[in-house]
Protein backbone atom coordinates (compact mmCIF):
# COMPACT_ATOMS: atom_id res chain seq x y z
CA UNK A 1 0.00 0.00 0.00
CA UNK A 2 2.80 1.88 1.06
CA UNK A 3 4.24 2.01 -2.74
CA UNK A 4 0.68 2.50 -4.07
CA UNK A 5 0.71 5.50 -2.05
CA UNK A 6 4.06 6.95 -3.58
CA UNK A 7 3.18 6.31 -6.92
CA UNK A 8 -0.12 8.39 -6.60
CA UNK A 9 2.03 11.09 -5.13
CA UNK A 10 4.43 11.18 -7.85
CA UNK A 11 1.80 11.16 -10.87
CA UNK A 12 -0.41 13.93 -8.91
CA UNK A 13 1.79 16.37 -10.29
CA UNK A 14 2.72 14.78 -13.41
CA UNK A 15 3.20 18.13 -15.83
CA UNK A 16 5.08 20.06 -13.54
CA UNK A 17 7.10 16.92 -13.48
CA UNK A 18 8.00 16.28 -17.35
CA UNK A 19 8.03 19.84 -17.49
CA UNK A 20 11.39 20.19 -15.44
CA UNK A 21 12.84 17.38 -18.13
CA UNK A 22 12.01 19.21 -21.44
CA UNK A 23 10.87 22.48 -21.20
CA UNK A 24 10.90 22.92 -24.83
CA UNK A 25 7.60 20.82 -25.31
CA UNK A 26 3.97 22.10 -25.09
CA UNK A 27 1.91 20.89 -22.01
CA UNK A 28 -1.29 19.59 -23.58
CA UNK A 29 -1.99 19.41 -27.18
CA UNK A 30 -5.67 19.85 -28.84
CA UNK A 31 -5.58 17.81 -31.90
CA UNK A 32 -9.22 18.40 -34.14
CA UNK A 33 -9.87 16.98 -37.24
CA UNK A 34 -12.20 19.27 -39.67
CA UNK A 35 -14.30 18.83 -42.40
CA UNK A 36 -16.13 21.37 -44.16
CA UNK A 37 -16.43 22.91 -40.66
CA UNK A 38 -16.44 26.53 -41.87
CA UNK A 39 -19.56 27.81 -39.68
CA UNK A 40 -17.79 26.49 -36.01
CA UNK A 41 -14.12 26.41 -37.05
CA UNK A 42 -12.77 29.94 -35.50
CA UNK A 43 -15.88 29.41 -32.80
CA UNK A 44 -14.23 26.60 -31.52
CA UNK A 45 -10.42 27.31 -32.13
CA UNK A 46 -11.26 30.47 -29.74
CA UNK A 47 -12.95 28.84 -26.86
CA UNK A 48 -10.01 26.05 -27.22
CA UNK A 49 -7.78 28.41 -27.00
CA UNK A 50 -8.96 30.06 -24.53
CA UNK A 51 -9.30 27.19 -22.56
CA UNK A 52 -5.75 25.84 -22.95
CA UNK A 53 -4.27 29.12 -21.72
CA UNK A 54 -6.50 28.52 -18.30
CA UNK A 55 -5.17 24.80 -17.61
CA UNK A 56 -1.41 25.09 -18.93
CA UNK A 57 1.20 27.45 -19.31
CA UNK A 58 2.38 26.04 -22.87
CA UNK A 59 -0.01 24.37 -25.51
CA UNK A 60 -0.71 24.04 -29.35
CA UNK A 61 -3.60 23.04 -31.37
CA UNK A 62 -3.08 21.19 -34.08
CA UNK A 63 -5.84 21.22 -36.97
CA UNK A 64 -6.66 18.47 -39.70
CA UNK A 65 -8.19 20.18 -42.36
CA UNK A 66 -9.56 16.59 -44.15
CA UNK A 67 -9.97 18.02 -47.73
CA UNK A 68 -12.81 20.47 -46.93
CA UNK A 69 -14.19 21.97 -49.65
CA UNK A 70 -15.93 25.30 -48.17
CA UNK A 71 -13.79 27.73 -46.02
CA UNK A 72 -12.84 25.95 -43.15
CA UNK A 73 -8.71 26.20 -44.24
CA UNK A 74 -9.16 30.28 -45.25
CA UNK A 75 -10.59 30.64 -41.51
CA UNK A 76 -7.95 28.84 -39.54
CA UNK A 77 -5.28 30.89 -41.61
CA UNK A 78 -7.29 33.89 -41.01
CA UNK A 79 -8.04 33.87 -37.14
CA UNK A 80 -5.90 34.93 -34.26
CA UNK A 81 -5.78 32.70 -31.72
CA UNK A 82 -4.49 32.67 -28.47
CA UNK A 83 -1.96 29.79 -28.52
CA UNK A 84 0.46 28.31 -31.68
CA UNK A 85 -1.71 26.76 -34.06
CA UNK A 86 -0.64 24.22 -36.69
CA UNK A 87 -2.58 23.69 -39.60
CA UNK A 88 -2.08 20.40 -42.00
CA UNK A 89 -4.10 20.16 -44.92
CA UNK A 90 -4.91 16.46 -46.06
CA UNK A 91 -4.77 16.33 -50.09
CA UNK A 92 -7.95 15.30 -50.07
CA UNK A 93 -11.12 13.52 -47.97
CA UNK A 94 -9.10 10.40 -45.75
CA UNK A 95 -11.76 10.55 -43.47
CA UNK A 96 -12.01 10.96 -39.79
CA UNK A 97 -9.67 8.45 -38.72
CA UNK A 98 -6.93 9.10 -40.65
CA UNK A 99 -7.01 12.67 -39.70
CA UNK A 100 -6.76 11.76 -36.13
CA UNK A 101 -3.91 9.86 -37.17
CA UNK A 102 -2.47 12.84 -38.77
CA UNK A 103 -3.25 15.24 -35.76
CA UNK A 104 -1.62 12.34 -33.28
CA UNK A 105 1.53 12.04 -35.56
CA UNK A 106 2.15 15.60 -35.62
CA UNK A 107 1.22 16.80 -32.46
CA UNK A 108 4.17 17.10 -29.29
CA UNK A 109 2.71 18.12 -26.26
CA UNK A 110 3.16 15.32 -23.05
CA UNK A 111 -0.80 14.84 -23.25
CA UNK A 112 -2.63 15.08 -25.99
CA UNK A 113 -6.66 15.55 -26.48
CA UNK A 114 -8.87 14.56 -29.33
CA UNK A 115 -11.49 17.34 -29.87
CA UNK A 116 -14.04 16.97 -32.49
CA UNK A 117 -14.65 20.40 -34.46
CA UNK A 118 -18.50 21.03 -33.73
CA UNK A 119 -17.59 21.07 -29.62
CA UNK A 120 -20.76 19.32 -28.85
CA UNK A 121 -18.55 17.87 -26.21
CA UNK A 122 -18.67 21.10 -23.60
CA UNK A 123 -14.83 22.32 -22.69
CA UNK A 124 -15.36 21.70 -19.29
CA UNK A 125 -14.95 18.27 -19.23
CA UNK A 126 -11.14 18.26 -20.69
CA UNK A 127 -10.42 19.86 -16.94
CA UNK A 128 -12.27 16.59 -15.27
CA UNK A 129 -10.18 14.65 -18.10
CA UNK A 130 -6.90 16.62 -16.84
CA UNK A 131 -7.59 16.13 -12.94
CA UNK A 132 -8.27 12.40 -13.66
CA UNK A 133 -4.94 12.11 -15.59
CA UNK A 134 -3.28 13.95 -13.00
CA UNK A 135 -4.25 11.16 -10.54
CA UNK A 136 -2.25 8.47 -12.95
CA UNK A 137 -4.85 7.54 -15.63
CA UNK A 138 -3.07 7.61 -19.15
CA UNK A 139 -6.22 7.85 -21.14
CA UNK A 140 -9.55 9.36 -19.60
CA UNK A 141 -12.37 9.19 -22.45
CA UNK A 142 -15.99 10.41 -22.81
CA UNK A 143 -18.70 8.14 -23.12
CA UNK A 144 -22.39 9.36 -23.85
CA UNK A 145 -24.45 10.07 -20.86
CA UNK A 146 -27.25 9.10 -23.01
CA UNK A 147 -28.58 8.51 -26.90
CA UNK A 148 -32.38 10.31 -26.30
CA UNK A 149 -31.46 12.15 -29.06
CA UNK A 150 -31.19 9.06 -31.75
CA UNK A 151 -33.99 7.53 -33.07
CA UNK A 152 -35.21 3.90 -32.19
CA UNK A 153 -33.66 2.55 -35.38
CA UNK A 154 -29.95 4.20 -34.83
CA UNK A 155 -29.76 3.32 -31.09
CA UNK A 156 -31.08 -0.61 -31.85
CA UNK A 157 -28.23 -0.71 -34.66
CA UNK A 158 -25.83 1.03 -32.57
CA UNK A 159 -25.97 -1.50 -30.03
CA UNK A 160 -26.00 -4.64 -32.40
CA UNK A 161 -23.13 -3.44 -33.76
CA UNK A 162 -21.01 -2.72 -30.57
CA UNK A 163 -22.52 -6.64 -28.91
CA UNK A 164 -21.05 -8.43 -32.41
CA UNK A 165 -18.09 -6.47 -32.49
CA UNK A 166 -17.29 -7.66 -29.02
CA UNK A 167 -18.22 -10.98 -29.58
CA UNK A 168 -14.89 -12.99 -29.90
CA UNK A 169 -12.96 -9.90 -29.95
CA UNK A 170 -9.83 -9.70 -27.92
CA UNK A 171 -10.52 -6.75 -26.53
CA UNK A 172 -13.52 -5.11 -24.99
CA UNK A 173 -15.17 -1.39 -26.75
CA UNK A 174 -17.80 0.36 -24.91
CA UNK A 175 -20.44 1.20 -26.80
CA UNK A 176 -21.13 4.93 -26.41
CA UNK A 177 -17.23 5.86 -26.15
CA UNK A 178 -16.58 8.80 -28.03
CA UNK A 179 -12.95 10.27 -29.88
CA UNK A 180 -13.12 13.04 -27.22
CA UNK A 181 -10.48 12.09 -24.77
CA UNK A 182 -7.18 12.96 -23.31
CA UNK A 183 -4.17 10.43 -23.56
CA UNK A 184 -0.55 10.24 -22.01
CA UNK A 185 2.12 10.83 -24.77
CA UNK A 186 3.35 7.24 -24.13
CA UNK A 187 -0.53 6.13 -25.55
CA UNK A 188 -0.25 8.56 -28.75
CA UNK A 189 3.32 6.57 -29.50
CA UNK A 190 2.30 3.43 -29.20
CA UNK A 191 -1.32 4.42 -31.39
CA UNK A 192 1.36 6.32 -33.53
CA UNK A 193 3.64 3.19 -34.02
CA UNK A 194 0.42 0.89 -35.06
CA UNK A 195 1.37 -0.03 -38.81
CA UNK A 196 -1.46 -0.85 -40.19
CA UNK A 197 -3.81 1.49 -42.36
CA UNK A 198 -7.06 0.82 -42.04
CA UNK A 199 -7.62 2.09 -38.44
CA UNK A 200 -10.79 1.97 -36.12
CA UNK A 201 -9.68 4.26 -33.68
CA UNK A 202 -12.03 3.58 -31.26
CA UNK A 203 -10.82 -0.30 -31.07
CA UNK A 204 -7.16 0.69 -31.66
CA UNK A 205 -7.89 3.26 -28.05
CA UNK A 206 -9.04 -0.16 -26.55
CA UNK A 207 -6.49 -2.34 -28.04
CA UNK A 208 -3.66 -0.36 -26.90
CA UNK A 209 -4.57 -1.08 -23.05
CA UNK A 210 -3.20 1.65 -20.46
CA UNK A 211 -5.13 2.49 -17.13
CA UNK A 212 -8.16 4.26 -18.82
CA UNK A 213 -11.52 5.64 -17.11
CA UNK A 214 -14.60 6.46 -19.05
CA UNK A 215 -16.21 9.52 -17.91
CA UNK A 216 -20.20 10.50 -19.06
CA UNK A 217 -20.53 13.74 -21.41
CA UNK A 218 -23.62 14.92 -22.79
CA UNK A 219 -23.85 16.41 -26.06
CA UNK A 220 -24.89 19.55 -27.12
CA UNK A 221 -26.02 20.61 -30.07
CA UNK A 222 -24.34 21.51 -33.42
CA UNK A 223 -23.58 24.92 -33.14
CA UNK A 224 -23.87 24.89 -37.24
CA UNK A 225 -23.48 22.61 -40.12
CA UNK A 226 -24.59 19.06 -40.23
CA UNK A 227 -22.70 16.01 -39.24
CA UNK A 228 -20.67 14.27 -42.14
CA UNK A 229 -21.61 10.77 -41.13
CA UNK A 230 -24.33 9.43 -43.11
CA UNK A 231 -25.42 5.58 -43.38
CA UNK A 232 -22.91 5.16 -46.23
CA UNK A 233 -20.00 6.15 -43.84
CA UNK A 234 -21.27 4.24 -41.11
CA UNK A 235 -21.56 1.05 -42.47
CA UNK A 236 -18.04 1.53 -44.32
CA UNK A 237 -16.03 2.26 -40.55
CA UNK A 238 -18.51 -0.65 -38.79
CA UNK A 239 -17.26 -3.19 -41.77
CA UNK A 240 -13.90 -1.89 -40.91
CA UNK A 241 -14.34 -2.09 -37.48
CA UNK A 242 -15.82 -5.88 -37.83
CA UNK A 243 -13.41 -6.81 -39.75
CA UNK A 244 -9.92 -5.54 -38.31
CA UNK A 245 -11.13 -6.54 -34.32
CA UNK A 246 -13.14 -9.85 -34.95
CA UNK A 247 -13.17 -12.94 -36.98
CA UNK A 248 -16.40 -14.49 -35.63
CA UNK A 249 -17.79 -14.23 -39.51
CA UNK A 250 -15.52 -16.57 -40.56
CA UNK A 251 -15.74 -18.48 -37.78
CA UNK A 252 -19.74 -18.31 -38.31
CA UNK A 253 -19.80 -19.44 -41.53
CA UNK A 254 -17.99 -22.07 -41.32
CA UNK A 255 -19.99 -22.91 -38.54
CA UNK A 256 -22.82 -22.92 -41.00
CA UNK A 257 -20.99 -25.36 -43.39
CA UNK A 258 -20.62 -27.45 -40.86
CA UNK A 259 -23.97 -27.58 -39.55
CA UNK A 260 -25.70 -27.82 -43.69
CA UNK A 261 -22.73 -30.37 -44.33
CA UNK A 262 -24.14 -32.63 -41.73
CA UNK A 263 -27.90 -31.68 -42.33
CA UNK A 264 -27.36 -32.99 -46.02
CA UNK A 265 -25.61 -36.43 -44.76
CA UNK A 266 -28.66 -37.48 -42.67
CA UNK A 267 -30.98 -36.00 -45.50
CA UNK A 268 -29.12 -38.25 -47.98
CA UNK A 269 -28.99 -41.29 -45.46
CA UNK A 270 -33.08 -40.54 -44.83
CA UNK A 271 -33.38 -40.69 -48.60
CA UNK A 272 -31.56 -43.86 -49.16
CA UNK A 273 -33.25 -45.33 -46.14
CA UNK A 274 -36.52 -44.46 -47.47
CA UNK A 275 -35.85 -45.82 -51.43
CA UNK A 276 -34.29 -49.14 -50.06
CA UNK A 277 -37.49 -49.95 -47.62
CA UNK A 278 -40.48 -47.79 -49.28
CA UNK A 279 -38.68 -48.30 -53.32
CA UNK A 280 -37.80 -45.14 -55.30
CA UNK A 281 -40.30 -42.59 -56.19
CA UNK A 282 -39.79 -39.40 -58.06
CA UNK A 283 -38.38 -36.38 -56.76
CA UNK A 284 -40.17 -32.91 -56.95
CA UNK A 285 -38.59 -30.42 -59.00
CA UNK A 286 -39.59 -27.23 -56.74
CA UNK A 287 -37.78 -29.48 -53.45
CA UNK A 288 -34.41 -29.25 -55.55
CA UNK A 289 -34.84 -25.88 -57.17
CA UNK A 290 -35.12 -24.40 -53.89
CA UNK A 291 -32.11 -26.64 -52.02
CA UNK A 292 -30.00 -25.30 -55.42
CA UNK A 293 -31.05 -21.68 -54.66
CA UNK A 294 -30.57 -22.09 -50.76
CA UNK A 295 -26.92 -23.24 -50.78
CA UNK A 296 -25.76 -21.21 -53.99
CA UNK A 297 -27.05 -18.13 -51.49
CA UNK A 298 -24.81 -19.80 -48.72
CA UNK A 299 -21.85 -19.79 -50.50
CA UNK A 300 -22.16 -17.02 -52.14
CA UNK A 301 -22.69 -15.22 -48.92
CA UNK A 302 -19.63 -16.72 -47.50
CA UNK A 303 -17.43 -16.14 -50.28
CA UNK A 304 -18.64 -12.31 -49.73
CA UNK A 305 -17.20 -12.26 -46.21
CA UNK A 306 -13.81 -14.03 -47.30
CA UNK A 307 -13.34 -11.02 -49.74
CA UNK A 308 -14.21 -8.39 -47.22
CA UNK A 309 -11.20 -9.79 -44.98
CA UNK A 310 -9.47 -10.49 -48.04
CA UNK A 311 -9.70 -6.92 -49.58
CA UNK A 312 -8.68 -5.49 -46.00
CA UNK A 313 -5.41 -7.77 -46.46
CA UNK A 314 -4.69 -6.37 -50.04
CA UNK A 315 -5.07 -2.75 -48.76
CA UNK A 316 -2.72 -3.19 -45.97
CA UNK A 317 -0.53 -5.57 -48.47
CA UNK A 318 -0.02 -2.25 -51.12
CA UNK A 319 1.08 -0.65 -48.23
CA UNK A 320 -0.11 2.63 -49.28
CA UNK A 321 0.06 5.51 -46.63
CA UNK A 322 -3.42 6.51 -44.34
CA UNK A 323 -3.00 10.01 -45.81
CA UNK A 324 -0.87 12.84 -47.63
CA UNK A 325 -0.38 16.16 -45.98
CA UNK A 326 -0.28 18.95 -48.96
CA UNK A 327 0.42 21.68 -46.56
CA UNK A 328 1.58 22.11 -43.37
CA UNK A 329 1.48 25.47 -41.47
CA UNK A 330 1.62 26.74 -38.17
CA UNK A 331 0.52 30.41 -36.96
CA UNK A 332 1.72 32.30 -34.05
CA UNK A 333 -0.38 33.00 -31.29
CA UNK A 334 -1.94 36.41 -30.57
CA UNK A 335 -3.96 38.24 -27.86
CA UNK A 336 -7.14 39.06 -29.63
CA UNK A 337 -9.55 36.15 -30.04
Amino acid sequence: MGKMRDIAVETADLLPNWRDLDPALPDLSFVIPAYNEAETIAETLCRVSRKARQLVARSEIVVVDDGSSDDTLDRVRAGQWQVPVRLLRLSRNFGKEQAIMAGLRHARGRAVVVLDADLQEPLHHVDTMLDHYRAGYEIVYAVRAHRDDEGWLKRRCTAAFYRFLNFGSEVAMPADARDFRLMDRKVVDALCALPENNRFMKGLYAWVGFRALAIPVELQPRGGGRSKFGFRRLLRLGLTGLTAFTDWPLRMWTGIGMVLATLSIFYGLFLAGRTLLLGHDVPGWSTLAVAVFFFSGVQLMSIGVLGEYLARVFNEVKGRPGYLIAEDVSLMPSPEC
